[in-house]
């Protein structure tokens, strides 16, 4: 725990070290097939953090924990960087020690207890957490298969034959599968479907 005079540093460093996330982009373009320059591994952690807080809602379990694990599960990423399922085929991610030097000598301990937590993926809080990452998933492929894109469809029910996961199939929460269902019966414009108009007030 880091102590003294330069404790405050630390936290500095580590607010821009995170804020570098803005700019690293999710790899899973290069097989998804998709130039998304929006979806970066930030974009993607503050959606699954609000995901996260409502499954913990429903799945009633802390939901402060849950958000904490959403808004740290791919901080190590700064980094090792985002790898697609290829690339995982060849590279070996020191998870642990990554987020041992990263999180492990900041103050308040908790921080760096909840990341452990969630990639130990034992306690509830870790399984929703993971599953608000799966329900982002979806949404960003059922936002792709919204605009044409011919892999998303696959990616979503999968394609054993290629090795391909079913990304619907990882969700095993009650409350994760009601919601995966309605992202593959709803609209991703339909938020706004009742909001337009031709007149300014």
């Amino acid at each position: 725990m880091a102590k003294g005079k330069n404790v405050y540093r630390k936290i500095v460093n580590f607010f821009y070290e995170v804020g570098t996330m803005r700019r690293l982009p999710r790899i899973h373009r290069q097989t998804l097939l998709v130039d998304d320059v929006t979806d970066t591994i930030a974009s993607h952690s503050y959606r699954v953090a609000l995901i996260g807080w409502f499954l913990a809602k429903e799945e009633k379990v802390d939901p402060y924990k849950v958000v904490m694990m959403c808004l740290l599960h791919d901080v190590g990423e700064v980094r090792t960087g985002d790898h697609n399922w290829v690339h995982k085929r060849y590279i070996k991610i020191f998870d642990d020690e990554v987020i041992k030097e990263q999180l492990g000598d900041l103050p308040h301990q908790e921080i760096f207890e909840i990341a452990e937590e969630y990639h130990a993926r034992k306690s509830k809080e870790s399984i929703v957490a993971k599953q608000a990452d799966v329900l982002d998933q979806l949404l960003l492929l059922r936002e792709y298969e919204w605009q044409g894109i011919k892999e998303a469809p696959e990616w979503i029910r999968g394609r054993p034959k290629d090795g391909v996961a079913n990304k619907q199939g990882e969700l095993i929460l009650p409350s994760s599968r009601r919601l995966g269902k309605e992202i593959l019966t709803t609209r991703p414009s339909e938020w706004w479907a009742n909001l337009q108009t031709s007149k300014n007030r």
